[in-house]
């Protein structure tokens, strides 16, 4: 008898719902809700699902001439027998390498798996490939002892001083607030619109909260935060540098730890650390404070566990333009 297996091309967005419905372990970044936030900023999406595997497909030009695909925290399921579809996907989407990153609890055998299949690991990951995690199962208090002593101590520290936690809607000021923080600290942001639309396109669902920490009415720190399943995440963040003192960054990620575990999240992603194993985080972080070493200090003290993905992965669809790329190309974050 001969199998055969039927893959459902050009998804819409809703049937791409349907599918996920079924799959609640299937990251945030493969939700409709995000292909739409990618669409409205230089992406074209594409959704494709056969069996129990998916993946919405991204893809945009990153350089003249040069477009690539890209699968943010995926495929979704057992993907490896829908590899031949993403690459005609992509392949059909002119695009002259598509790259994985898949989602995955063992990212060792992951990363054999892929090089089995004939791709190349890429040199920068699009999104962070080391993370910490903390979990949110159990009561609050639980939560607090599980945390370093001096963050416990932070996070009542700010209430004392006059901080508080509120719902935000003023997306603008927060993007002018991220603009701040990424010109002090040396890193990037997407325009006010892109965090409008993110909030636009995923509070509705229930899956968006703006949280501010402020004090005497005065905005000293604020946060994106999402969720997803039994999942969470901290995408986004910003302060002023005003009244550290107060601590206020401290009750802020504490609050938003409360509103995921409020929509039945049950862990806490603090979205990206330094890739390193364990052990080099904790031997390097008091003499570092570059890049992502600069945060380390600050969100390991919330007892976090050290998780890791497979990275990011590319198979090469034109090998001419693709060894162009690897020379000379520098793919720009998602």
């Amino acid at each position: 008898m001969v199998n055969f297996r039927v893959v459902a091309l050009s998804l819409t967005a809703g049937e791409w719902e349907a599918f996920l419905a079924d799959r609640p372990q299937a990251h945030l970044l493969q939700t409709s809700a995000w292909g739409e936030l990618k669409a409205r900023h230089g992406w074209s999406v594409h959704r494709l699902a056969g069996g129990e595997a998916g993946a919405q497909i991204l893809t945009r030009r990153v350089l003249p001439g040069l477009r690539i695909a890209y699968v943010p925290r995926g495929p979704v399921g057992p993907w490896e027998a829908l590899l031949g579809d993403m690459l005609a996907a992509a392949r059909g989407a002119g695009a002259f390498a598509l790259v994985l990153e898949p989602d995955v609890d063992d990212p060792v055998a992951a990363r054999r798996r892929l090089d089995g299949l004939g791709l190349v690991r890429a040199r920068l990951s699009v999104q962070p490939s080391t993370s910490l995690r903390v979990d949110l199962v159990g009561g609050e208090d639980e939560l607090l002892a599980r945390m370093h002593q001096k963050t416990r101590y932070n996070i009542g520290l700010a209430g004392r001083r006059g901080v508080v936690v509120r719902p935000w809607d003023d997306v603008e000021a927060f993007a002018a607030m991220l603009r701040q923080t990424g010109d002090r600290q040396g890193f990037g942001v997407h325009t006010p619109a892109y965090y409008r639309d993110a909030y636009d396109l995923f509070r509705p669902r229930g899956e968006c909260e703006l949280l501010l920490a402020e004090k005497d009415g005065e905005p000293l720190a604020a946060l994106m935060v999402f969720g997803r399943g039994a999942g969470s995440w901290y995408l986004y963040g910003a302060s002023t540098g005003r009244h550290r003192e107060a601590m206020p960054t401290y009750l802020l990620q504490w609050e938003a730890m409360r509103w995921a575990r409020g929509r039945g999240a049950m862990w806490y992603d603090l979205w990206g650390v330094p890739d390193a194993p364990p052990d080099e985080l904790e031997s390097r972080f008091e003499s570092r404070s570059d890049g992502l070493w600069g945060v380390y200090r600050f969100k390991r003290g919330f007892g976090g566990t050290w998780v890791q993905t497979a990275g990011a992965w590319e198979a090469p669809l034109n090998p001419v333009l693709y060894r162009m790329y690897r020379l000379f190309g520098a793919r720009r974050a998602a």
